[in-house]
């Protein structure tokens, strides 16, 4: 029987692959078996430093993945129509008003440098402090100024949306935001960040990072997509990175009015970067209903046992929303991370309004419960 180098190459990964997915759809990994990487003498037990998701890409993505490898050698360009298409049908914007890319992290990259090249434009960035640095930290490399705008306990560390507005002057040239922010996973409320995007878009355009948006109680209220829809100065960047578990396939886009689109897109690849795999992948995972709501309802049974590890050993937990919790630590930052990465437990800490933090990414139960393990005995 004869039998073509394709077909051949998509049954032998399939089979493959068959020893991965033939348990129950989205069975967690075995608790026995350490997850992540090793550094040198530490086997890492809990990667819970970079808020991925643990449970995916889903299944059906899987598939999807091996069924499109053998086709790797093709460029993916039709594929990137067709999910541009799908991004715009999902957000109810047309097909001009999203532009594709490798990951958010490409598109913040894009919007900052367009940040510092455009001309006639302020050379000034305003953004709360702390907030995720991707955009902030290729901002300055460009010559960028940062206008950073503390968060501090009066406001309950939420992001100040009129010290925000307080700071805009004739040489911003954009507003940065990560709503839920990063580090903090704290949300702000979204009919006042509506109304900051009504009064500041007359002024300077916005860029809202939507990273963690499907953490939010109902990501359709949340969002500002609807402010682009009625025309303000709103950039929305969106990506597959965390719900959807493409962390490392990397595929996200951005909304906003094609005139700051077609803008934004002289300093990005509009989606060429991305891979035959990683396109076919995500429009499935997309569509994968069942996988998104079982990937929000772990990511909430570990926030809930977090939670009460955190209260039994007297700490105070931000409020989170998002697939990560921060709470003020008793010690250097450093000397808690580093005795935590002694239990086999990767964190991150920052400092900030004279207090060190610790942030802690929702993994499977098992990686928790080597975090609550680890956090009780350098309590």
């Amino acid at each position: 029987m004869s039998i073509n180098r394709r077909d051949w190459l998509r049954a032998s990964m399939l089979s493959g692959l068959g020893l991965m997915t033939a348990p129950a759809a989205f069975c967690e990994p075995e608790p026995e078996m350490p997850m992540g990487f090793e550094v040198p003498k530490v086997a890492i037990k809990a990667r819970l430093s970079a808020n991925e998701n643990p449970y995916g890409p889903s299944p059906k993505a899987l598939k999807t993945i091996t069924e499109a490898a053998p086709d790797g050698y093709l460029y993916a360009m039709e594929y990137a129509k067709q999910f541009r298409k799908l991004i715009a049908e999902t957000e109810g914007v047309p097909e001009d008003y999203v532009l594709l890319g490798a990951g958010s992290g490409e598109l913040l990259t894009a919007a900052s440098l367009w940040a510092a090249y455009r001309a006639n434009a302020g050379r000034t960035i305003v953004a709360p402090d702390p907030t995720f640095d991707a955009l902030p930290r290729t901002s300055i490399k460009h010559g960028i100024t940062m206008d950073k705008v503390p968060l501090v306990a009066a406001d309950g560390y939420d992001i100040n949306l009129n010290k925000l507005n307080e700071r805009i002057g004739s040489q911003t040239g954009m507003v940065y935001l990560c709503n839920p922010n990063n580090p903090t996973a704290i949300t702000v409320d979204p009919g006042k960040l509506r109304a900051f995007c009504d009064a500041v878009g007359t002024k300077t355009p916005i860029l809202v990072d939507e990273a963690y948006i499907d953490y939010t109680p109902d990501p359709k209220a949340y969002t500002m997509v609807d402010m682009v829809k009625k025309g303000s100065n709103v950039i929305i960047t969106k990506t597959f990175s965390k719900v959807h578990g493409f962390a490392g396939l990397r595929a996200g886009y951005m909304i906003a009015k094609p005139e700051l689109l077609e803008q934004i897109a002289k300093f990005a690849t509009g989606g060429s970067s991305m891979s035959m795999t990683t396109l076919r992948a995500a429009m499935v995972s997309l569509q994968d209903k069942d996988f998104i709501k079982f990937s929000l309802g772990k990511t909430q049974e570990s926030k809930d046992y977090l939670y009460g590890v955190l209260k039994q050993t007297n700490y105070e937990p931000l409020p989170s929303g998002a697939n990560f919790v921060m709470f003020p630590i008793r010690m250097k930052g450093e000397d808690f991370v580093g005795r935590m990465m002694e239990k086999g437990v990767s964190i991150r800490q920052w400092k900030f309004d004279g207090q060190y933090w610790c942030r802690v990414s929702l993994g499977t139960m098992p990686q928790m419960q080597a975090f609550a393990e680890g956090l009780k005995v350098i309590s």
